[in-house]
């Protein structure tokens, strides 16, 4: 029997998110940013093949730039195929690459990656304007995320009591 490849909804679907992002880094704003692609690159994304980690995004001569993406190879591609880890230019207005220019020039700030989607046939990538969280921030939003989860279950537990 032929083996089913892991095929993506060409409408409005997450190719990837970022998961780490949110714990090593305090979001500050999000922007959209269209991705220039290659052709087997869309074709790998499609088959729902690509990694966010370690993925960054730089200002270089008035550009955004993606760093360390990687998408693998399609696997029908011939010679023509992409290299995985290529830079890969973001498409922002410019008013818009302006004001990320000066938010990250300011203060110790990065450009992060969040979520590679499609939209309306589009790869679109929410770009996150971030700082860097120290240890003790991480260990106060874990312990901050598991009190809201007890209290919420005991919330629960009590009107599952008082309706029973």
């Amino acid at each position: 029997m032929a083996k089913k490849n892991k095929k993506v909804d060409d409408n409005n679907a997450v190719l990837a998110t970022n998961r780490k992002a949110r714990h090593d880094y305090q979001i500050i704003d999000t922007w959209e940013a269209g991705v220039v692609l290659l052709g087997t690159e869309i074709k790998s994304l499609r088959e729902g093949k690509v990694s966010l980690v370690d993925s960054f995004a730089s200002i270089e001569n008035g550009e955004i730039w993606l760093q360390h993406l990687h998408i693998p190879q399609y696997s029908m591609g011939s010679w023509t195929n992409h290299t995985p880890k290529r830079t890969r230019k973001l498409l922002l207005h410019r008013k818009e690459i302006d004001s990320l220019m000066g938010k990250v020039r300011d203060g110790n700030r990065t450009l992060i990656p969040l979520k590679l989607y499609i939209k309306n046939g589009r790869v679109k990538l929410e770009l996150g304007l971030a700082q860097g969280k120290q240890d003790y921030d991480k260990r106060q939003d874990i312990k901050r995320r598991t009190e809201e989860r007890e209290v919420t279950r005991e919330l629960g537990r009590r009107i599952k009591g008082i309706n029973a």
